[in-house]
């Protein structure tokens, strides 16, 4: 129809003009077709968005603040000998209970690095401290009430009990893999010795016990400190959680599901591609379990991957690790922790959730 309109307006114009007008007006239906296609699988209103946003905002800022309080208060009246004194004398033993840290000394991943410095810098050797570091942000009582909570109404005490026995599972290989390496070719040189300093982004920040650090000579002192890196974590997590909040809320409301079916439909890429997701969102372990439980197109072995891996590994943490160890070894971890929960959670899992029907 729009063919032979072009005939009939331009039949006595030259036939350079024809074709022009012809082009043209193909490239405008092409583009009003491409509109159309775009629209159908995306739709994007604010009253859904803003409902799906403020209610993940609702339920996780309060526990993304807890871990905050916990984790200051840990930072600035625990010393380091009081974590390292729950450990046996056997190497492989504490690497084991390392694991287990956590469930004492609750400490989000946002803050964790410093910690771990600390206690290597006071003789806590490597294999344990990378299995804390990579335990402690899941294996901990906040994030277990917190997932309990997201998946109320998904086998709750399954999925709580799934995730800290895989995230302590993970961390202890990680930790046994890395006894048997030479610290001297994981460790920066210097690491565990440079100056403290106050963290923001995606420094380092001071511990209480740091030498030159000036802090922790009072209680007034410890508290203004614990206060101080409560809020410093606060912000630069919740920051990270509002962002993910937001992508979550675009997702779920304005994106047809039926585009990512053929994704979800997979168990090997729904995992990874979860894995992915989650390494980008940068999300902090006391809150990423309200954003997994709302990707319901995805299966449960997958956001399960989505809640281990990035509490692990991610994008801020990269840079994180990378003032501890040397880059090699913290693209190395991060590879070996994507190909292990991704083959785990693909392989493994799908068929514990398979006997429980989810």
């Amino acid at each position: 129809m729009h063919q032979r309109a072009i005939d009939e307006i331009f039949c006595c114009r030259s036939g350079r003009s024809v074709v022009v007008c012809r082009n043209d007006l193909r490239a405008r239906v092409s583009w009003i077709g491409f509109e159309r296609t775009v629209m159908s699988w995306f739709t994007f209103t604010w009253q859904n968005f803003l409902f799906s946003f403020l209610a993940l905002a609702f339920e996780g800022l309060p526990f993304v603040l807890i871990g905050s309080l916990i984790s200051g208060a840990i930072a600035a009246f625990v010393p380091s000998k009081i974590i390292t004194g729950f450990l046996p004398k056997n190497g492989i033993l504490a690497t084991v209970v390392s694991g287990l840290l956590g469930l004492f000394f609750p400490i989000c991943e946002c803050g964790i690095v410093p910690v771990v410095r600390r206690l290597m810098d006071k003789g806590l050797p490597i294999s344990c401290g990378v299995t804390f570091m990579l335990a402690s942000p899941i294996v901990n009582p906040i994030v277990a009430f917190s997932t309990f909570a997201a998946f109320r109404a998904q086998a709750p005490w399954l999925n709580m009990g799934t995730r800290l026995a895989l995230g302590y599972v993970v961390a202890v290989v990680a930790g046994l893999v890395v006894r048997g390496i030479d610290p001297a070719s994981i460790l920066r040189t210097g690491a565990v010795r440079v100056p403290s300093r106050k963290r923001l982004a995606f420094s380092v920040g001071p511990l209480p016990d740091a030498p030159g650090s000036g802090i922790g000579a009072s209680f007034q002192e410890k508290l203004v400190a614990a206060i101080r890196m409560a809020c410093d974590d606060f912000i630069d997590t919740a920051i990270y959680f509002m962002a993910g909040a937001a992508v979550a809320a675009t997702f779920n409301t304005a994106v047809d599901q039926q585009i990512i079916l053929p994704l979800a439909l997979s168990p090997m890429l729904s995992t990874f591609s979860m894995m992915a997701f989650a390494s980008i969102l940068t999300l902090c372990s006391t809150s990423d379990a309200f954003i997994a439980a709302t990707f319901v197109s995805f299966p449960i072995f997958a956001r399960m991957a989505f809640m281990v891996f990035g509490p692990m590994f991610d994008l801020k943490l990269f840079f994180l690790y990378s003032v501890l160890f040397k880059k090699r070894f913290v693209i190395g971890l991060g590879v070996g922790l994507f190909v292990f929960i991704g083959i785990i959670c693909s392989r493994v899992l799908i068929y514990l959730y398979a006997g429980q029907a989810l």
